[in-house]
This record gives C-alpha cells, structure tokens and sequence, in this order.
C-alpha cells in the first residue's frame, strides 16, 4: 500500500483512556533523571508515594495514540520517523492519580521531497475522564523522513527564538543513566529504536538512541527546579526542538536564560546541540 496523505490527514485515531496512580508517575520521573540533585531535596517530591507533587511533562506521556506510524494502512516507514519538536501547555498540576482520556488529530501535512520526506503535527489535549478537567494540550511534530514527495505544502518558516548573547543565568549538568531508555519506555513509548539494536541499525544509528521525550522531561525537571521551586503550577508552558540525538549514558550541559516571564534554553552533548528553540513560560 502507497502513503496516502489523504489518508494519514483523515485518520481517526480513537479516544484513548488511561488510568495512572502515584507509582506510575515515579516510574516516570526516574525515567527522565530525577532525582537529578543528590541526597535530601525537593526531587524526593517527585518520587515518594506520599507526596502529591508530579512532573507536569507527565502529561505528555498519557492517553497517547501510541505508535502509530506502524498502522499498517498509514503505509509509513516507520522506522525513519524522528520526533523533532514538542509543545505543551499544562493548563493545571496532575493529581496523583486519576483517569485521563484524549483523542489524537493530525492537523498539518508538509512535504520535503523525496530525499527529506515529510512533516505533520499532531495535537491532542489531555482531560479529566469523568469531570472533562483539562490538564493539558499538546503539539507533537514528527519528521517521516521515508514518507515525501507527494506534492503536499512546504514546510513554513517560523520565527525562531534567539538565545540571549549574555552569560546563562542557570548552567546545570544531568548525567543520564545508559539505563534511561529501558526505564523510560515503561511509562508507555515502546519504539523498538530505543531498545532494540537491530531496529535501531536499520534506522542508521549503531544503537539504540534515547527517547526524545525522555530529554524533554529531564528539561522539565531542570527548569521547574531552578526557575520554579519545584511547584509544578507555576510552569505553564514547555516547547523545544530536538537538534541531535541523545544516547544513554550521555551528559546533558543546559544553559538556561530568564527573561521576564519565560525562560529560554538549549542544551548540548559535548560540543554537539542535542535540543534547541527552549521556551518555558513560567510564573
């Protein structure tokens, strides 16, 4: 079966529903690196089961569609897929337990040739399943480097946000542990490329690489400590670029800048940028 972009566009993805308590969301912040200070501190806040504090990038990781460039009637060559940035807005803190429900939708198609392949987004927002609460939205862009040149839209330019030329306000070092994709995957993102060494060859790497998501919450670990307090309320928003690959094990070097309500970042893995265009707004 030929990729349809009609098709992948018109996808009804289904409402999905999940159910999470305490343990599920420590699982989660183990996976991303906290405790990321040593000793006694407020990580502990994300990782005892009598206390009410949970990452808000947990969000990100429920009630997803799952890996859905595999559905075998989207005709996507999965194995090239990328995530290359993500957005989210988390409208109000997680409880520690509840049972969420949300529902998938693509809604931009851009094609890069045939030699790039394509770009989409896709949105969804997580709610409440029984009082339709909403905790947060989400905008995933995924790179199908095996799915372009069918004459679809170009990929825009967009206004990218500028690092300050001034010294970081916040420089910070997370070492990842060579576990971290095999715990991360346990908060439900089961991509062989992060486990399996055969897939992750096909897909050009010489093993397997690092969930981009597992950065993603590592970043929000970072800023929600040092810009935040570690109160999970006052951070509004997390969006970044994934610019190069992370592997188990590697050290994460973030800069961190502050400006006004918002605080921007970018991280690197030796002299090589691994995620870029940080923006938190914080309050």
């Amino acid at each position: 079966m030929t990729f349809d972009p009609i098709r992948l566009q018109s996808w009804d993805f289904d409402e999905k529903i999940q159910s999470y308590e305490a343990r599920d969301a420590i699982i989660y912040a183990l996976g991303v690196g906290m405790p990321i200070t040593r000793g006694e501190s407020r990580d502990l806040d994300f990782l005892l089961e009598d206390r009410p504090s949970v990452l808000p990038s947990f969000a990100v990781t429920l009630a997803t569609p799952g890996m859905w460039p595999k559905i075998p009637e989207l005709s996507i060559d999965w194995v090239k897929v990328l995530h290359m940035a993500h957005a989210a807005q988390f409208h109000r803190p997680l409880p520690a337990a509840v049972t969420v429900v949300s529902r998938a939708k693509i809604v931009a198609l851009y094609d890069r040739g045939p030699e790039k392949g394509s770009v989409c987004i896709l949105t969804r927002e997580v709610r409440g399943a029984d009082d339709g609460t909403l905790y947060c939205t989400i905008d995933q862009t995924v790179a199908m480097r095996g799915n372009g040149g069918f004459g679809g839209e170009p990929l825009p330019k967009q206004e990218r946000p500028t690092m300050p030329s001034r010294s970081a306000d916040h420089v910070e070092s997370v070492e990842t542990s060579p576990r971290a994709a095999l715990i991360y995957r346990l908060s439900g993102d089961y991509n062989p490329l992060h486990a399996d060494y055969a897939v992750a060859r096909k897909a050009g790497y010489d093993r397997p690489i690092l969930h981009g998501l597992a950065s993603y919450g590592t970043a929000c670990a970072v800023v929600l400590r040092a810009f935040c307090d570690g109160d999970p309320e006052r951070l509004k928003s997390l969006n970044l670029r994934f610019a190069g690959v992370v592997m188990p094990g590697d050290r994460l070097d973030f800069s961190c800048w502050k400006e006004d309500d918002l605080v921007l970042f970018e991280v690197k893995v030796g002299d090589r940028t691994v995620i870029d265009q940080g923006v938190a707004k914080i309050v």
